[in-house]
C-alpha cells in the first residue's frame, strides 16, 4: 500500500484552516487509487487549537507543533521530516495554491516522475508591484544561481520519497527549498496553473521578507556576488595603476597640481568599492558563522500522529528532527 503525505505549514491562517482541510480531504478521497492512503501533516503555531479539534473528525490529520515560529522554510522542513509518505506534497495554507491540483501531481508521479512542480500562469489578487517584483525575483534567481530553478514556481509541488530523503540530508540553516529540490535532481516535470487569490488574511511575504528570501536563494546557490567583488577589485586596481603612472609623469613634467576635488573623488570611489566588497563578503561570513554554531533547525513541542501513519517509521523527537529507521513489528 502507498501512503501520500500532504504537508502544509500554517502561520496565522485560522480563517483558512476549515476550508483548506475540507478541500484537501475532498480531493484526496477521489484522487487516491485502491491501495493508496493519505495523511495530512499540518505544521502549526497559533492554529494548533483548531487543528487539534479537527483531528477528532479527520483521523488522517497529523499536527506538528513547533515551540515557536522558525519561519516558513524551516516549518516546511519540519513537515517534510514528519511526513512518511511514498509521495509528499508541499503546499501553503492560504489556498492560493489549489488543492485540486494534487490529482494531476499524482498522475505524473504514477508515471514515474520524482518531482512535479506547479508553475504559475497568472496570479490573482496581487497588485502590479507584487507581480513585478516576483517576476524580477524568479528571473534573477535563475540567472545568478548555478542550478536550473524553474521560473514562476514556488514551493507547491510533489516529491517522491527519495527526493524527500535527499532533502533530509541537507541541514543548512538558510534554506531555499525550491533551489534544493532542483539541486537534488531526479526526474522532474512542471504543470501550469492559475494561482488563486488568498481566501482570508494577508500575505506573509512582504517586500522585506521577499528581499531576504532572494538573498538566501542567491547566496545559497551562487558564487557570483563573490566573483563580482573580485572583478571589481581587479578593475579598480587596474585604474589605480594607470592613474599612478599618469601622476608620476605629471609630477616629472611639472603639471601635477593636486586638487581637493580629485582627491575626494578618488577616496570616495575607492572607499565605496571597499564597502560594497566588505558587505558582500560579510553576507557569506554571516552564513558561515550561523552554520558553525550548529543550532538545531527547529524544536518540537509535540507531535500528534494521525491514524494512517500508525506502524510506520516514527519521527525522531531530537532537535534535528531527522527520522530514524525502526523495524515494524509483525
Amino acid at each position: 500500500m502507498s501512503l501520500i503525505s500532504i504537508v502544509v505549514p500554517l502561520y496565522n491562517e485560522e480563517g483558512n484552516v476549515a476550508e483548506l482541510l475540507r478541500r484537501i480531504t475532498a480531493i484526496m478521497d477521489v484522487a487516491t487509487l485502491p491501495g493508496e492512503r493519505y495523511e495530512i501533516v499540518a505544521v502549526s503555531d497559533a492554529t494548533f487549537a483548531l487543528l487539534e479539534a479537527a483531528r477528532t473528525k479527520i483521523p488522517q490529520l497529523t499536527v506538528v507543533d513547533l515551540s515557536r515560529n522558525f519561519g516558513h522554510q524551516i516549518a516546511a522542513t519540519a513537515g517534510l521530516d514528519a511526513a512518511v509518505g511514498d509521495a509528499v506534497v508541499l503546499m501553503d495554507g492560504d489556498l492560493q495554491d489549489p488543492p485540486e491540483l494534487i490529482a494531476r501531481f499524482l498522475e505524473k508521479w504514477r508515471e514515474g516522475y520524482d518531482v512535479v512542480y506547479a508553475t504559475r500562469k497568472s496570479r490573482k489578487g496581487e497588485g502590479f508591484f507584487k507581480l513585478l517584483t516576483a517576476r524580477i525575483f524568479y528571473r534573477t534567481i535563475r540567472r545568478m544561481t548555478n542550478v536550473s530553478i524553474p521560473v514562476d514556481t514556488g514551493d507547491f509541488r510533489l516529491m517522491s520519497r527519495r527526493v524527500v530523503d535527499a532533502l533530509g540530508q541537507t541541514r543548512e540553516k538558510h534554506r531555499f527549498l525550491r533551489g534544493l529540490v532542483s539541486w537534488v535532481g531526479f526526474k522532474q516535470i512542471g504543470i501550469e496553473y492559475e494561482r488563486d487569490a488568498r481566501l482570508t488574511g494577508e500575505t506573509k511575504y512582504p517586500l522585506s521578507k521577499m528581499t531576504k528570501f532572494a538573498i538566501d536563494g542567491i547566496t545559497s546557490f551562487s558564487e557570483i556576488p563573490l566573483r563580482f567583488a573580485t572583478y571589481v577589485g581587479f578593475v579598480v586596481s587596474a585604474f589605480a595603476f594607470i592613474y599612478g603612472i599618469i601622476v608620476v609623469f605629471l609630477k616629472i613634467f611639472g603639471y601635477n597640481e593636486p586638487g581637493y576635488t580629485s582627491i575626494m573623488v578618488a577616496i570616495l570611489f575607492l572607499g565605496g568599492v571597499q564597502l560594497i566588497t566588505i558587505g558582500i563578503a560579510g553576507e557569506y561570513l554571516g552564513r558561515i558563522y550561523d552554520q558553525v554554531k550548529e543550532r538545531p533547525l527547529y524544536l518540537l513541542s509535540s507531535i500528534e500522529r494521525g491514524a494512517p501513519a500508525a506502524g510506520s517509521v516514527p519521527v525522531a523527537t531530537v532537535a534535528e528532527g531527522v527520522p530514524e529507521p525502526a523495524p515494524i513489528s509483525q
